[in-house]
């Protein structure tokens, strides 16, 4: 018989345990409550590094699934998949033209990922100054 660890004495459950409890995935956002849901989606989204490639591509405007697809490796539907999970990220939006769909950069998207990156740019910024501030040597009057 297996002995208690010392997490099951104090009664703290296991990531599987909670992950049964709760019926989904354990995953950080569960601790970071304050994570807009989209802010999580986007950095998921930018994660992989296909889907930034697509990105940098619909850069140069606006483009139908298959002029996406002839600047990758992968198969068309592969690229309709990354575009789905940047489209649900906000950082895409389509269109209809004719019988297919023009994908370019959602800049709403954007703008919310950029607040949420701003805060830690401001606070890096911050702490450069005061750092600078400290090594300063104070002059005499």
């Amino acid at each position: 018989m297996r002995g208690l660890s010392s997490r099951e004495e104090r009664g703290i459950p296991s990531e599987r345990e909670r992950e049964e409890a709760l019926d989904i995935p354990t995953s950080v956002s569960l601790y970071l409550r304050l994570v807009n849901a989209y802010q999580d989606a986007q950095l998921h989204a930018l994660a992989d590094p296909t889907r930034r490639a697509i990105l940098a591509r619909l850069r140069a405007g606006p483009a139908p699934v298959g002029a996406i697809a002839r600047h990758f490796p992968v198969t068309r539907p592969a690229i309709s998949q990354h575009l789905k999970v940047l489209k649900d990220a906000r950082l895409v939006a389509d269109r209809p033209e004719g019988n297919r769909r023009l994908y370019r950069l959602d800049p709403a998207g954007f703008g919310s990922l950029r607040e949420y990156l701003d805060q830690f740019w401001t606070d890096a910024l911050s702490a450069f100054q005061k750092s600078v501030d400290e090594r300063r040597p104070r002059r005499r009057r």
